[in-house]
């Protein structure tokens, strides 16, 4: 029995808008059906049910298989390769391990369709030592051989198909990261560009030239579910362009997130 992610068509519900993701967000948030971390908490089932739909997954497959790491969202290793194997332009994927004890290795081989050669990532032990990994506690310790064969995927798979998993990195590796605080900058002077977003409601302020914060002016201004569904979508474009981090894009959809909210409560009472 295949147990590969559908991707290309998947069956069941999809949430292609805020308002349906937040409604199955609210939904699994109290139910039994997610992980731990996703519990009690709606606004991050939501979150992931949208970021999930934009790799092509299914919102209860996002559920399952996007995990939040030290802010950043991640992927379950098996959920990545399934993600690419779905791809059309993944011709194959062949994984092994060589060797015993110190010597042991995991080597991960992926093909993209049209490269002349395929990707080859290799994560051994003493790789494992040098990172600090080797005997740590907790699968480390316990399932060895799969950790090193998840690293050596995990690298593969990005060098290869970066446009296929958007830049996420696995579960497994973000979860072997120790957290660091970002070091914050000085804040730079406005420089005058051409506005990213317009304003939903009146004239755009002249003085106002950072593209985020006219974003979150927008979302203020938003007077309908239709109108945060536009802005997310050009939140996810700045996003993929590189104009964007990802941090920016997630703080715009959590906003998105309270401000449609909000609407459907409004038309609740007016109703």
């Amino acid at each position: 029995m295949s147990t590969e992610i559908a991707t290309t068509q998947p069956r069941g519900l999809a949430a292609p808008s805020v308002n349906e993701a937040m409604a199955v967000g609210k939904m699994a948030a109290q139910s039994a059906f997610v992980p731990k971390d996703f519990k009690g908490r709606p606004e991050d089932c939501t979150l992931a049910i949208l970021f999930g739909s934009e790799l092509g997954l299914g919102p209860m497959q996002s559920l399952q298989c996007i995990a939040v790491v030290n802010g950043r969202p991640s992927i379950f290793g098996d959920a990545a390769k399934a993600l690419v194997m779905a791809s059309a332009i993944c011709e194959y994927i062949a994984e092994r391990i060589e060797g015993d004890g110190d010597n042991m290795a995991a080597v991960c081989e992926a093909k993209r369709r049209g490269d002349p050669q395929p990707t080859v990532s290799t994560f051994s032990v003493a790789d494992a030592k040098k990172a600090g990994l080797w005997g740590k506690s907790g699968p480390w310790q316990q399932y060895p051989r799969r950790m090193l064969q998840m690293r050596a995927r995990g690298f593969a798979l990005r060098d290869a198909f970066p446009d296929v998993l958007r830049g996420l990195v696995t579960a497994e590796e973000a979860q072997d990261y120790t957290h660091v605080e970002p070091v914050r900058s000085e804040p730079r002077p406005p420089v005058e560009v051409r506005p990213k977003f317009a304003a939903e409601n009146g004239p755009q302020p002249v003085e106002d030239s950072d593209p985020l914060a006219r974003a979150r002016l927008a979302v203020s201004r938003a007077k309908s579910i239709a109108d945060c569904d536009r802005i997310r979508a050009r939140a996810i474009e700045l996003a993929e362009s590189g104009e964007w981090t990802e941090e920016q894009a997630e703080e715009i959809k959590r906003l998105l997130f309270h401000k449609a909210e909000m609407l459907i409560s409004e038309e609740e009472v007016a109703a």
